[in-house]
């Protein structure tokens, strides 16, 4: 008998999946333990396993479509084995249809009325997912199609071009030829105002988190400009005696800092739970890293008892994994305290959302020279504002500025982190 292909929880707050690519075809053999396929989930791709020996003898869920978590996604059986119309019917229906719930089996009563998938070599039309249904439901061949969507992409208003005679519908990719191929009509050309795109997983994600955070956490920031000279010099002369061994970047400095002034203010290393708050006795530091789709916060584990140097490399690899969409769910869940750095894009200063069940995050601007009194002369200094967001059922306002007071001892005299 077959064994079914769900589609698991590949992270702790998975509720979906994207079916990005299946890695094997229909008819392969497989074992226990092989990626199948990549499946995008609400914080990177990760790999679906077979959970049993066989042939790939059914695809159900076609690359590209989003199911929810425990949905049939296709069966392992032996060479000759058919699946049953009735277990893979609904699935199909459900795919073809775009809808994110499918049957996790068979669905008795459940009658096929969704029309027949485009053909298979259609998948490398480039194509939103919505004008892939509609030409499905319309009976367009979408590789007639000519897509206004960027590089070329086949949207929604092409396709309803093309039905309504506006668009030459007979004309196939090889009579278009590598001009039209190369320079398809600009969205204005075609008419279309707008392009529809699907939310990503990750994108459905933080609008989630967003709305939980938002709303239900009653957020208040402090906001404080540190002077940054002696960091700068402390990183110029340790980047001078570190030659090809590395680098330290102000951000390594700062969450390194950061890290430190937890340590002694435990009531901003803490989480809010239902009926309790959580203190933390080691410091787990998020860091936002800007995503293609988004946004995600890779975690700098016991950060409190490493180096600058391990930091640094630790952040960067988290960075470069975060990028590839690579990271495991142990590398970006778990924190207890975030930073989040725009430093880089000269933002001198902005209020960043908590990530429940944190109780704070640190808004990093521009390290950037401006003019300030000292010992009642007006000089150039290095300087950095820095933001801090609270939860009030946790972090109460002195709370707070006790912990950016000992931030800015640390930052303003580096040599302070080592007491």
């Amino acid at each position: 008998m077959a064994t079914k292909i769900h589609m698991e929880a590949l992270s702790p707050t998975m509720e979906e999946g994207r079916l990005v690519k299946w890695l094997k075809a229909e008819g392969a053999a497989v074992s226990t333990g092989e990626t199948l396929a990549e499946v995008e989930t609400d914080k990177a791709v990760m790999e679906l396993v077979a959970r049993a020996d066989g042939h790939l003898i059914k695809i159900v869920v076609p690359e590209g479509k989003t199911v929810a978590v425990g949905a049939v996604v296709g069966y392992i059986g032996t060479p000759g084995e058919t699946v049953a119309a009735g277990a893979a019917g609904a699935a199909v229906a459900d795919a073809a249809a775009g809808t994110s719930a499918v049957p996790a089996g068979p669905a008795p009563g459940v009658r096929l009325t969704a029309p027949a998938l485009a053909p298979a070599d259609a998948t490398r039309v480039r194509a939103s997912p919505l004008a892939r249904r509609l030409a499905r439901d319309r009976g367009v061949d979408i590789r007639t199609v000519l897509g206004s969507g960027p590089g070329g992409r086949v949207v929604k208003q092409d396709v309803e071009a093309t039905e309504g005679g506006r668009q030459p519908a007979a004309r196939s990719a090889a009579a278009a030829g590598p001009r039209a191929a190369a320079a398809p009509p600009t969205a204005a050309e075609r008419g279309a105002a707008y392009e529809d795109v699907p939310l990503t997983q990750i994108r459905k994600t933080i609008a989630k988190r967003l709305a939980a955070s938002t709303g239900p956490v009653p957020h208040f920031y402090l906001t404080a400009e540190l002077d940054m000279e002696r960091a700068a010099e402390a990183r110029e002369a340790l980047n001078r005696d570190l030659g090809d061994r590395g680098k330290v970047s102000f951000n390594d400095i700062i969450v390194r800092a950061t890290a430190a002034a937890l340590v002694r203010h435990r009531a901003c290393n803490a989480w809010f739970q239902d009926d309790h708050i959580r203190y933390w006795n080691d410091v787990h530091i998020g860091m936002a890293v800007a995503v293609e789709e988004g946004l995600i916060t890779p975690v700098v584990r016991h950060a409190n008892h490493k180096s600058l140097l391990e930091i640094g490399e630790e952040s960067r690899a988290l960075a470069r994994r975060a990028r590839e969409r690579r990271l495991t769910p142990e590398e970006y869940t778990g924190a207890t305290f975030s930073v989040s750095n725009l430093g880089m894009f000269e933002i001198d200063q902005f209020t960043a959302v908590i990530n429940p069940p944190e109780a704070g995050i640190l808004a990093i601007g521009a390290v950037a020279p401006r003019p300030v009194a000292v010992d009642g002369e007006v000089r150039v200094r290095r300087r950095m504002r820095v933001t801090m967001s609270c939860d009030h059922r946790v972090i109460d306002g002195a709370t707070g500025a006790a912990f950016l007071q000992t931030l800015r001892q640390m930052l303003e005299n580096p040599l302070a982190m080592l007491l």
